[in-house]
């Protein structure tokens, strides 16, 4: 019996070859120049034109082969600019372990929980190898949530994770396995320190915010008004909605009908923050009347250079994206004994001193370019004793 040789032998076994002109080609060479270099093609062909086969495997690094996991990230406000790095995030982390792009969805402007919820049970339907999704309300995503995880498919929460009391007791209202953002309650207290820090008399405040009451911007002004309201401040909650279009609009409509009594303004939510300072300006209160809000939009950071806003705080978009894909892969690669931890992405006042950076920098990690590059550093790394620990 002809040997055969074990590049065809392996060829025929992966393929699950039958017997046809093929198979036989490759057994006795005729034909072809080469049978081995010919299986060796064949086998890189065949494993190149099934990566988005739902039965492939893919390998990253050294952990083993594993199935091409579909993550779902649910979103609900999908179109925000705002969460323009947290796709890049979860585009770089699934390349990374060599994994299809995740599927992104949800409610494009609105806040919608039945739209949001609708995505949600998409990803159920598909047999999701994991979902993250925001919950921006206590109620709205329980049975969702639990239906998935029943059906054995993990899920965490980013961005949002249910709603906050107004004393900062949590109501997450969801079993899901993880929570990946900023604690959003504390940091509304932080944003009120920083406003008392910068109006030595009380008097009346306005923060904006897109949508009162949802998950994701709710616990801020709770956290900061917690703050304000004991030192004597009148703290105005005024609403812009959630679609960008309409917030400039709102703004200037409350600045301008109460400019002669406000002793700040201030927002909560990325859209409302970005627009805040040009509203200002236009009403002649920029770099008269303190203000500050949250995210790095490029409309908030050039509002910051030009002295019309005092702060932002960033909360790392990008690792709102990065770390849920690493933490399902690892779910699911250890058949769910690698549970994953509830992970701060932090709290970062950017203000005129340290601005400069984040401007004169184009960063894939602050969603200002779609190029992935290496970002040279040098210096002493000057940071504060640290004050919190686990």
């Amino acid at each position: 019996m002809r040997e055969v040789d074990p590049k065809v032998d392996e060829a025929i076994q992966t393929l699950n070859m039958k017997d046809g002109p093929t198979r036989r080609k490759l057994l006795t060479g005729t034909g072809l120049v080469s049978a081995t270099a010919a299986a060796s093609a064949l086998l890189a062909a065949c494993t190149s034109s099934s990566t988005s086969s739902s039965t492939t495997t893919s390998t990253a690094g050294n952990f083993p082969k594993t199935p091409p996991w579909q993550f779902w990230f649910v979103n609900h406000v999908y179109s925000n600019p705002f969460f323009v790095p947290t796709q890049y995030g979860f585009q770089d982390a699934a390349a990374l372990v060599n994994l299809p792009v995740p599927k992104w969805g949800g409610s494009a402007s609105t806040s919608s929980v039945s739209e949001m919820v609708s995505f949600l049970n998409s990803g159920i339907a598909a047999k999701a190898s994991g979902i993250a999704t925001t919950v921006i309300s206590a109620s709205g995503f329980t049975a969702p949530v639990k239906n998935a995880m029943d059906a054995g498919i993990p899920v965490l929460s980013y961005n949002a994770d249910g709603t906050v009391n107004s004393q900062g007791v949590p109501d997450i209202g969801t079993n899901r396995l993880c929570y990946v953002g900023q604690a959003l309650y504390n940091s509304g207290v932080a944003m009120g320190n920083r406003i008392k820090s910068l109006i030595s008399t009380p008097g009346d405040v306005v923060i904006f915010i897109a949508t009162p009451g949802t998950g994701n911007i709710q616990p801020r002004f709770d956290g900061a008004a917690s703050v304000l309201k004991p030192a004597g401040f009148t703290v105005h909650e005024q609403a812009t909605g959630a679609a960008t279009s309409g917030e400039s609009a709102a703004e200037n409509a409350y600045i301008s009908a109460h400019k002669s009594t406000l002793k700040g303004a201030f927002a909560v939510d990325a859209g409302s923050t970005q627009f805040l300072g040009p509203v200002l300006a236009k009403n002649g209160l920029a770099g008269k009347l303190p203000a500050g809000g949250f995210d790095l939009t490029p409309g908030t950071l050039n509002a910051i250079k030009a002295g019309q806003l005092n702060f932002t705080i960033d909360q790392n978009p990008y690792l709102q994206g990065f770390i849920p894909v690493i933490y399902l892969y690892l779910f699911n690669l250890s058949g769910g004994l690698l549970s994953p931890p509830n992970t701060d992405t932090g709290l970062t006042f950017v203000t005129k001193d340290n601005v400069g950076p984040y401007l004169n920098t184009k960063s894939r990690f602050e969603g200002s370019t779609t190029q992935q590059k290496l970002i040279p550093r040098s210096g002493p790394i000057t940071n504060p004793i640290a004050t919190t620990s686990v």
